[in-house]
């Protein structure tokens, strides 16, 4: 089995009430919403990854003010056409705030759109776990930047 690791950075961006995220392919189809944000290139910072990924997907120019926490996931992935994947996964979750930029939908890439959601709307929205965790980071702002519950 081929073992993976991979380190994004994701943004927690709330203004007026409402939450940024992107909307993302879902595995088995349809789309799930996402946090603005996604892999670190090789020696990429990941302050820097977070804000490159949130303009990409967004339109948006953020400054991070604070790192939220570190959420992990560890799945395995059988073999399809050869060996099967051992993921793990190790996402920094930073508030930011905008602070330029317009709107706009990615091309091209791993998401499809992008859109402001009032918070009291987010949980009735199909989206991926890290959404929630990254809210729970936000609301409970952990000394140790970790929810126990947020482990899987």
């Amino acid at each position: 089995m081929r073992k993976k690791l991979r380190v994004a950075a994701y943004a927690i961006c709330v203004r007026d009430g409402q939450l940024l995220l992107a909307r993302s392919p879902a595995p088995g189809g349809g789309f799930e919403w996402v946090l603005p944000g996604g892999g670190m290139e090789h020696g990429e910072d990941p302050y820097d990854t977070v804000v490159r990924e949130v303009e990409e997907e967004t339109g948006y120019l953020v400054e991070p003010t604070g790192l939220l926490g570190i959420d992990s996931s560890h799945r395995l992935f059988p073999a399809r056409l050869g060996r099967g994947v051992d993921h793990h996964g190790v996402r920094l979750v930073y508030e930011a705030r905008v602070t330029g930029g317009e709107l706009r939908y990615e091309t091209g890439g791993s998401t499809d759109m992008a859109a402001w959601h009032p918070m009291a709307a987010v949980p009735e929205l199909r989206c991926v776990s890290l959404v929630g965790k990254g809210l729970s980071l936000w609301r409970e702002r952990p000394a140790a930047g970790r929810i126990a519950a947020a482990r899987n």
